[in-house]
């Protein structure tokens, strides 16, 4: 910083210093004491004023200096408030309060950051290693005869990967993709059902839709959420039965399959648990109910699961009133 830019912060200050010196100048000439006398007193207290100036100027010139100083030294430029000193001026000390609150929120929107990238590279590797074994099933199956309803069933798969990372990456713009209409929840289960049906043959599982009713939601993300759940069914309860029961702003999904055990219930939806199922049978990325659970918290919905081992697995989602 130059001295005319620090001079030409203190306007203010020299304004009143020179109004200052002019009142008490009147005072004295009024008092009779000597002009000579009085423009000493000036003097002295012109010099006296830059003085303080120049020492002003050097103190900010060089504090300057040596945040610049820092902040060339660091590779993370928002790390910069974590360095400065406690000063002990009262206006200073403000101004320092803020500039940590800003530094420390820079800093957990920047961890926040590098976990959620950290994450979606850990989901599309684990991703990547999935979708190898429709792609290679489909290559033997192409190779033996090409069997269509085999063919149709790992394509189907395939299919159900790629709508999974596509609907994952998606998420933090889920409130701006989202369209918010009128939706008939048997035509959306019933939507489902179809686009799964290989899978739900293939494994044995009798689906029923019983009730009617309608909410207003998104539609094609409630398709997305209730093709989840079926395809969970298909990998983890084969030969099992599931029972969908439509309510006035209430779906509730439920399976006789062999349920969740009690200690991992309340871990099922969190981001990468596959839980003691995903280990035995294999193939699992714990994304599934990561992202249903995350869809309902972008429409609004709420979710509830309740499982006993051996006997049953409910998911019930509870939607927003109709007004």
């Amino acid at each position: 910083m130059s001295i005319w830019d620090y001079i030409a912060t203190k306007t203010v200050s020299l304004c009143l210093a020179a109004m200052a010196g002019l009142y008490l100048s009147m005072v004295c000439y009024f008092c009779g004491i000597p002009v000579s006398l009085i423009g000493i007193l000036l003097l002295s207290g012109m010099i006296v004023l830059l003085l303080c100036f120049i020492i002003g100027w050097r103190r900010t010139d060089r504090r300057l200096r040596m945040l610049r100083s820092r902040l060339d030294d660091l590779s993370e430029k928002y790390l910069i408030g974590e360095t400065l000193e406690r000063p002990r001026d009262a206006v200073e000390l403000e101004y320092y309060l803020l500039m940590k609150e800003i530094s420390r929120s820079a800093i957990g929107a920047v961890e926040q950051a590098r976990t959620e990238k950290q994450d979606y590279c850990d989901y599309v590797e684990s991703w990547v290693h999935e979708i190898k074994t429709p792609l290679t099933a489909s290559s033997l199956i192409l190779t033996n005869g090409a069997d269509p309803t085999k063919l149709r069933r790992e394509l189907r798969r395939a299919d159900n990967l790629t709508e999974n990372i596509l609907t994952y990456a998606k998420l933090r713009t889920a409130e701006k993709d989202t369209q918010i209409t009128l939706t008939d929840l048997r035509a959306v289960c019933d939507e489902a059902i179809r686009e799964e049906m290989e899978l739900l043959i293939a494994a044995n599982i009798s689906v029923s839709v019983d009730g009617e009713a309608a909410v207003y939601t998104d539609s094609k993300l409630l398709v997305s959420m209730i093709k989840q759940l079926l395809i969970n069914c298909t990998k983890y309860c084969c030969g099992c039965q599931i029972q969908i029961a439509l309510e006035m702003e209430c779906l509730i999904f439920e399976d006789n399959g062999s349920g969740i055990p009690a200690h991992e219930l309340n871990r099922v939806t969190e981001r990468g648990f596959t839980g003691s199922a995903g280990r035995k049978y294999g193939g699992s990325t714990g994304m599934g109910l990561y992202i249903v659970s995350e869809l309902c918290k972008k429409l609004n919905i709420g979710l509830e699961i309740v499982s006993e081992q051996q006997h049953f697995t409910r998911f019930t989602f509870r939607f927003p009133p109709v007004i």
